[in-house]
């Protein structure tokens, strides 16, 4: 018998993009730029590329021994939220949380609302 493992569904691949613009935001807000490493006194913001890059990728490739967000099947996904939420909280002291399915269906009527 043959196990196949559900992939992530478009809902979920929103979501975490979601996700990564609302840690970005975040760690903003409270201050936390990114630093270069050879120009440590330059402010760089976060964004939803960065956060994917700099915070989920590396988690990704450490837990799951995956280099592609779209190799993620269901349940990895919240895996690497609980890592990366325990990793904020405890060392930043932020917490964001993983967007719900009536946060993303509201921010798609409000976005078909101003492009009709």
């Amino acid at each position: 018998m043959k196990f196949t493992k559900s992939q992530r569904t478009i809902k979920q691949n929103r979501a975490l993009h979601k996700y990564f613009e609302l840690v970005a935001g975040t760690l903003n807000e409270a201050g936390l730029d990114m630093r270069k490493t050879l120009k440590p006194e330059i402010d760089i913001p976060w964004s939803k590329e960065s956060v994917k890059e700099y915070l989920w990728r590396p988690i990704q490739k450490a837990q799951l021994q995956k280099r592609s967000t779209t190799e993620l099947d269901r349940k990895d996904i919240n895996i690497i939220y609980e890592t990366l939420n325990r990793f904020l909280g405890e060392k930043l002291g932020v917490h964001t949380p993983f967007p719900s399915l009536e946060e993303l269906e509201e921010e798609t009527k409000k976005w078909k609302n101003t492009n009709t």
